[in-house]
């Protein structure tokens, strides 16, 4: 079973491999990245387990959120559709949709480059989720809008880190 000094090591080699200093956990080992200025990417790693939750708020959705956005949650939540084998859930307070995806960290610790590529992934899927939910609340994308016809091309790189 890995310990939290693995997952510090662990970490310590992500930031060595991606350039991204602020990779650094906090007492209670969640480490905490502003990506693209737009989505935060939360890692934490569960003792227990031996598994580092990643997780990703989305959207936030309003009180008035129409049921197509909870169908295609739902669906997605349910039998894992476009979800890339993690689950959404929904934070009560603030209504705030959550990616979240379990990495086992001895097999995440194997092949950082690999993990890095996930996360990238993980980014992407985001994306394509809190359009879809964009679409879903608010019909047809407004022209002009930065995601039209544009490929979802979030990067976890150095370059696109925001501390």
């Amino acid at each position: 079973m890995k310990t939290k000094e693995d997952y510090n090591k662990f970490l310590s080699d992500v930031r060595s491999a991606s350039g991204i200093e602020s990779l650094t956990p906090d007492e209670s080992g969640l480490v905490s990245v502003r990506v693209d200025d737009a989505y935060n990417v939360n890692l934490q790693f569960v003792e227990a387990t031996g598994k580092v939750l990643c997780f990703v708020e989305v959207a936030t959705l309003p009180p008035d959120a129409s049921k197509a956005v909870y169908r295609d949650l739902l669906v997605g939540g349910l039998f894992g559709k476009d979800t890339a084998g993690g689950y959404f859930a929904m934070e009560p307070e603030s209504e705030s949709v959550v990616y979240n995806y379990f990495f086992d960290l001895e097999e995440a610790a194997k092949d950082v480059e690999e993990f890095l590529h996930t996360i990238e992934k993980i980014l992407q899927l985001c994306e394509i989720w809190a359009e879809r939910i964009r679409r879903d609340l608010y019909g047809e994308e407004e022209e002009g809008s930065p995601h039209d016809g544009a490929e979802h091309t979030v990067h976890f790189s150095g370059s696109m880190i925001r501390a």
